[in-house]
């Protein structure tokens, strides 16, 4: 069996947390042949080599000036090539980058392989000749037919090469082995175009402080704070018609248009046909998983240019301007399409309610009674890193830069210290309350309101 496992260096030298995952999986499965495949400068191709000691057979450097500035698509494209030469039986993918989190290159590169594919993999169950049995981030058990391609969260610690162990092999192809074309590599042939960045202070809130009983008061009036602020930010200037999929994105397609035509989730192929049949300028799709992972396959049989977890839209009542976090929520970046109609994921409120109430390690010591108070306040639970890693809650529950994005109209912190990489993943919420003992901790600067208590105290 071959597993070609789709690897990207970070930013800091290290490997990409999702792609360590990925590669650990395949390492994991017996008997089974491991080859690295990454798209990158030369300069990658020692960092790939040191990957081999762990376990691969060999590594893949796609490298060529012509792939520089890649979108998702373009780089998708590329990747496609390569796994067309290499015939793996399974690909296996970390759920996204730091880099661009935009959490698309899976699913566009096994739209156009033609794999069956799932995203959000928690657990490989079962792998046999012909199929691959997993375990969703949804609790979903799924089974794919060969070839196959996985997205994989961070279920995994990659391991360390051993004392004696040996580099494989690597391969270096440029476009023209390839055999690429080149019109749909790099910068050139990316859809989407980044028109200008700015540091993203937006996370940062003037902290009210409050006290515990006024809680609930303040969870009643944060509610309906964020239609209202919707209704001020709407372009003077509209587009004629606008798609969204699902009524999850209604609002913010409402920002861009007078005229959204709302079609209900369904297969990829009947979206396809009804964007060819209605022509609309822009297709706006919701953050969760089915909604991302159906964006990135229409986009890639359209060949559309895809912007993720978008935090704002406007229109010049010609062109759709996408807003978006990028480099682990450092910056923000301004992002049209070159591509008609435009495509973006939004950030929206949870599916299931409009308040998430997230656990933090410092509240382990009351966890049944905060678990209570979220059901009070028919919220959501969500959970930090540190508190799943110390098996408070579900990796399921954890908010923040490996973990989910969530921006709905209230966010409770309890016990949350505010570490940059959870501030990630909700700094986007309408109105943000921080329940906390200590009054110089981090998340209160992110805060609209502050409780100063102890939750064990105060529950």
């Amino acid at each position: 069996m071959r597993i070609v496992v789709c690897v990207r260096q970070g930013l800091d030298g290290e490997l990409n947390p999702f792609d360590a995952s990925a590669y650990e999986a395949a390492l994991r499965i017996k008997e089974a042949e491991v080859i690295l495949l990454s798209m990158a400068p030369p300069s990658a191709g020692e960092f790939l080599l040191s990957l081999t000691r762990l376990g691969a057979r060999r590594a893949v450097l796609l490298t060529d000036k012509a792939f520089a500035g890649a979108d998702t698509l373009a780089t998708a494209y590329t990747l496609s090539l390569a796994v067309k030469q290499l015939s793996p039986d399974l690909v296996f993918c970390g759920r996204q980058t730091l880099v661009g989190d935009t959490a698309q290159t899976g699913t566009m590169l096994a739209t156009l392989l033609n794999y069956s594919f799932i995203t959000g993999v928690m657990s490989i169950d079962e792998v046999k000749s012909d199929s691959i049995t997993v375990t969703t981030r949804a609790s979903e058990t799924v089974t794919l037919p060969r070839p196959a391609l996985i997205t994989v969260e961070r279920i995994h610690t990659l391991r360390f090469p051993g004392i004696f162990s040996r580099p494989g092999s690597l391969e270096t192809l440029d476009a023209a082995a390839l055999g690429a074309d080149v019109a749909r590599c790099g910068l050139v042939g990316s859809p989407t175009r980044v028109l200008a960045t700015r540091e993203n202070a937006s996370g940062k809130r003037k902290c009210k402080w409050i006290g515990f009983e006024e809680l609930e008061k303040t969870v009643a009036q944060a509610r309906v704070k964020q239609k209202e602020q919707l209704a001020a930010v709407a372009s003077e200037k509209t587009l004629a018609c606008v798609i969204s999929v699902g009524e999850e994105a209604k609002e913010m397609a409402s920002l861009v248009s007078k005229n959204v035509k709302i079609i209900q989730k369904t297969d990829a192929d009947t979206i396809v046909r009804v964007i060819r049949e209605s022509d609309p300028d822009a297709v706006i799709f919701a953050s969760d998983e089915w909604s991302k992972r159906a964006a990135a396959t229409v986009a890639a049989k359209l060949s559309l240019g895809l912007c993720a977890d978008c935090t704002h839209l406007e229109s010049d009542g010609e062109r759709l301007f996408m807003y978006r976090p990028a480099l682990s929520g450092s910056i923000i970046a301004k992002i049209a399409s070159n591509t008609r109609p435009a495509m973006a994921t939004v950030r929206t409120q949870s599916d299931s309610s409009d308040v998430i109430l997230t656990v933090g390690y410092g509240a382990k010591g009351a966890l049944d009674k905060v678990k209570a108070l979220a059901t009070h306040l028919n919220a959501e639970l969500g959970a930090t890193r540190k508190a799943v890693d110390n098996e408070l809650l579900p990796y399921a529950y954890q908010v923040g830069l490996t973990g989910k994005t969530v921006a709905p109209p209230v966010y409770i912190a309890v016990g949350v210290s505010g570490a940059v990489h959870h501030i990630v993943g909700m700094q986007n919420a309408g109105t943000v309350i921080a329940i906390n003992k200590d009054k110089d901790a981090p998340i209160f600067e992110y805060a609209d309101y502050g409780i100063l208590a102890d939750i064990e105290d105060v529950l």
